[in-house]
């Protein structure tokens, strides 16, 4: 069979069978009385078994050791193609990655491309400092890719950093808030933990909706982050976790603050003063929670909370009716 009839059979160009041959790859089996070359049934097959090693991905170099050295073992090659596809795919993904995030940034014009760029490469450097200044320059109106922003402040450990990519997600507006509320739900309680305190620093209705659905969240790291927003908020869903926060030791002094910003109505105050109260007559509640209860009724208004601190100025625990009575004090002074 002549070479332009194998081309055509099998696909594979003249062009590329001369170079096969030049390799050394494949050689025709023998020649017409033209000199043309002539191509055994043979020969047809070993161009099938070079094609399809090549779409493996094998080089030439490497199809020829396998056609041709007997010893040759293909399990190391084949574990060396999986390795090799693997960083391949790994750096298309990561192509991809930044490919869309230029796009969700909608930039203008080529200019914001190249801002885009620049930023996405800072945000990814190993300096702390450079990742800083990248979030701060957020503030030169640049177009700014939301996605990158929740995932550096979610994967950054450095304080001020993190302090910086938090203000930038925040002035993004609230694309970010749903992509943040997903971090809640991650199998990292840093992560979760990075993920409640960004959405308390975002703006608008949605942010306070996931911040008041991470109240039933099972980590109570999550639980208490999302209340004390929700107190500066004034969104009083917040009192049972502030609450079991002032019992459990858990940033009480904070809780107790948001407490005194959410008792701002009578109604409110009356059901905070029944909240604390109430946790004050168990039997299971231990003698710190006991005096830590008492120190929150402090700046909680109202006649609930007044008659309680007046009993408790008796109470059998000597540190909680010191408290009280010192509380009465400057309740009476103000």
């Amino acid at each position: 069979m002549l070479i332009g009839e194998v081309a055509r059979r099998s696909g594979v160009s003249a062009r590329m069978l001369r170079h096969y041959e030049s390799l050394g790859l494949l050689r025709p089996s023998g020649r017409s009385g033209s000199g043309y070359r002539e191509y055994s049934g043979e020969d047809i097959r070993r161009i099938f078994h070079i094609e399809s090693l090549r779409s493996l991905g094998l080089s030439l170099r490497e199809i020829g050791r396998a056609l041709d050295e007997p010893g040759f073992a293909p399990s190391a090659l084949v574990d060396d193609l999986i390795r090799r596809t693997r960083e391949r795919i790994a750096a298309e993904t990561e192509l991809l990655t930044r490919l869309r995030r230029i796009d969700a940034a909608e930039p203008g014009d080529w200019e914001d491309v190249l801002q885009v760029v620049a930023f996405l490469q800072a945000l990814g450097s190993k300096s702390a400092g450079a990742r800083q200044r990248a979030a701060l320059s957020t503030a030169d109106e640049a177009p700014v890719p939301v996605e990158a922003l929740v995932e550096a402040v979610l994967s950054e450990t450095e304080p001020n950093v993190a302090g910086a990519l938090r203000w930038a997600l925040a002035r993004s507006g609230e694309g970010g808030t749903a992509l943040l509320a997903e971090g809640l739900g991650s199998s990292v309680a840093a992560v979760r933990e990075r993920a409640v305190q960004s959405l308390a620093e975002m703006p608008g209705a949605e942010a306070t909706a996931r911040l008041r659905d991470a109240l039933a969240n099972p980590d109570a790291v999550v639980r208490g982050h999302a209340a004390l927003a929700l107190g500066t908020r004034g969104v009083a869903d917040a009192l049972p976790t502030l609450i079991d926060m002032i019992v459990e030791g858990r940033n009480d002094t904070d809780a107790a603050d948001a407490l005194s910003m959410l008792a701002g109505d009578t109604a409110t105050a009356e059901r905070i003063a029944t909240g604390l109260v109430g946790h004050l007559g168990r039997d299971t509640t231990e003698a710190s929670a006991r005096v830590r209860l008492t120190q929150a009724l402090a700046d909680i208004p109202g006649a609930t909370a007044s008659r309680a601190l007046v009993e408790l100025a008796n109470d059998g625990n000597r540190a909680v009716a010191l408290t009280a009575a010192y509380l009465l004090q400057l309740r009476d002074a103000r």
